[in-house]
């Protein structure tokens, strides 16, 4: 199926939920699309929107929320995937389960969870390595507010500017 396709059904499913139920509308829709591991569904362009009509701020709280929740899919993933892995790579794991067990993989998840890189095999990572899940929600809460908010002051500011320069305002 066509991903231009696929983006659009999901909008047009997405946006009245969004609607109807506010900012709970957004951490749903954030939810259901941080839960889809490896498909990317486009929630932030409601994010964006959203935040050009209700507070940014708690646009990107709500998703923030939404978004940190649906990670613990992948991290579930790990978990469930970790017996077939050891198998595998006894080895690798335990050489390197020590930093994934470390203070600095909470910064990487933040990493991962703040930027477009894949953070669904950080999840997946830290479930393998059973990193304590109160910490990793923390840390992709962290990355995944300060992503969707910044996405939502964007649509704050870029569509009120669109607008005052076409003369809308």
């Amino acid at each position: 199926m066509d991903l231009a396709i696929l983006t659009s059904q999901f909008l047009g499913w997405a946006q009245p939920i969004a609607t109807s139920f506010g900012y709970f509308g957004i951490l749903l829709i954030s939810f259901i699309a941080s839960s889809s591991i490896f498909l990317p569904i486009p929630a932030f362009i409601l994010v964006f929107a959203f935040g050009a009509v209700l507070n940014p701020l708690l646009v990107g709280l709500f998703a923030g929320i939404g978004c940190a929740l649906g990670e613990l899919t992948g991290y579930g993933l790990g978990m469930g995937g970790r017996k077939i892995i050891e198998k595998r790579y006894e080895k690798f794991l335990k050489k390197y389960k020590k930093w994934f067990k470390g203070k600095k993989f909470f910064y990487v998840i933040v990493l991962f969870a703040a930027t477009p890189l894949p953070s669904d095999v950080v999840g997946i990572v830290g479930g393998m390595f059973k990193y304590e899940i109160k910490r990793f929600l923390i840390a992709s809460f962290f990355g995944k507010f300060i992503m969707n908010t910044t996405i939502a002051l964007g649509g704050y500011y870029g569509i009120k500017w669109v607008l005052t320069i076409s003369g809308g305002l």
